[in-house]
């Protein structure tokens, strides 16, 4: 269930606000949205939009550099992202 829009807070969706990369390369949620009512929904929108998909290229180019997945792994979860990418309707 999600929170009416009239009562969302502004940064709403906002990657670089509610989920910015830190020093240390890493994203990390910032101590202002932990008490946020909206947190969750909040990150879920955030990483649904096109800049969330990158984020989620950045986790698999990081699991294949680490060594966590393989080399089919790493291509079919890039393919798919680029296909959310191109078509985020369907």
């Amino acid at each position: 269930m999600t929170a009416p829009e009239d009562s969302r807070p502004p940064c709403f969706g906002n990657l670089e606000q509610v989920f910015p990369k830190a020093d240390d390369g890493l994203r990390h949620t910032p101590e202002s949205c932990m008490a946020c009512g909206h947190k969750t929904a909040c990150l879920r929108s955030a990483m649904m939009n096109k800049q969330g998909l990158s984020v989620q290229e950045e986790l698999v180019d990081r699991a294949w550099s680490s060594g966590m997945i393989g080399f089919m792994g790493r291509w079919s979860r890039k393919k798919n992202l680029h296909r959310k990418k191109m078509n985020p309707d369907g």
